[in-house]
């Protein structure tokens, strides 16, 4: 077998995870396969020899592409003559079910509204526990803006700079009732607030403390905090409605919410104290 043969084998194994990837940062199907074919053609050219980690090698390589695509497309989209892709694919119901089970239906609704960077920072980072510093080499800035990216994409996805208000309370009485929910160990209700996409990160710390580094599906978050988060407190963090739990009279654990419509798309549980530190925590009565 030669060496070609023996990486077209391993890019095959990786092959459903790449396109996962895409299809969740592009939204299109097709344009996901052209994203992974090229990330192919360029595995193929390339001297992988000295690359420990070929998987994150070839996700970093497939975002990339989308990262083109998306500016490719944001490009097209200013000319008003043309209708974007992902609006006209959505008229089929056969690829609308494919995206709906890919990316969850509340967040299809809501990733066009994001910039291409923003966008690419927010998918890597809250559905695939891609690290800040990996995502800024790709979008070419610094983990700290790549960091800021991510946020900002959140606050968009939440509707929070547009909505107001109403909106905010919307949202803090969702982040409420999953709470309740989750120290009652109402499963049904969990899962009625819960997208079906919905993902579960934590970070690095938490991970120590023993919590799955991701989390996916309605199912199985709603399984995490079934009869939990007793001890958790609603707090605003950086603005926006969340929860702490704490020990001794300092926060050790935070959870952030990305909320769309009336259900949770996305929870962030961080546990790393310069993190926390570094975040406006305002208590909730």
């Amino acid at each position: 077998m030669s060496d070609l043969e023996i990486l077209a084998g391993r890019f095959e194994q990786d092959r459903p995870h790449l396109r996962a990837v895409a299809r969740r940062i592009l939204g299109s199907e097709h344009e996901a396969d052209d994203a992974v074919q090229e990330a192919w053609v360029r595995l193929s050219r390339a001297d992988t020899a000295a690359v420990d980690n070929l998987t994150g090698w070839l996700t970093t390589v497939v975002s990339r592409v989308c990262l083109d695509m998306l500016r490719s497309r944001t490009a097209r989209r200013e000319d008003p003559a043309e209708l974007p892709e992902t609006v006209a694919e959505a008229a089929d119901p056969e690829h609308e079910a494919v995206l709906a089970d890919a990316i969850g239906p509340a967040l299809m609704l809501v990733l066009d509204a994001l910039g291409p960077a923003e966008r690419l920072a927010f998918v890597l980072h809250d559905m695939f526990a891609v690290s800040f510093p990996e995502i800024a080499e790709i979008v070419g800035t610094t983990p700290v803006a790549a960091r800021q990216l991510a946020s900002r994409a959140r606050r968009k996805v939440q509707g929070s700079a547009a909505d107001g208000a109403d909106d905010a309370a919307r949202r803090r009485a969702v982040v409420d009732a999953f709470l309740a929910a989750s120290r009652g160990g109402d499963f049904g209700a969990l899962l009625a607030l819960l997208d079906p996409g919905v993902v579960l990160r934590s970070d690095p710390a938490g991970v120590q403390f023993g919590a799955a580094a991701l989390v996916r599906g309605a199912d199985e978050v709603a399984t995490t905090f079934a009869g939990r988060a007793r001890a958790a407190k609603p707090v605003l963090i950086d603005g926006t409605p969340g929860a702490v739990w704490s020990q001794g009279g300092t926060a050790r654990v935070a959870f952030t919410f990305t909320v769309a419509g009336d259900r949770i798309i996305a929870i962030d549980l961080i546990a790393d104290p310069e993190t926390i530190a570094g975040l406006d925590l305002q208590p909730l009565t």
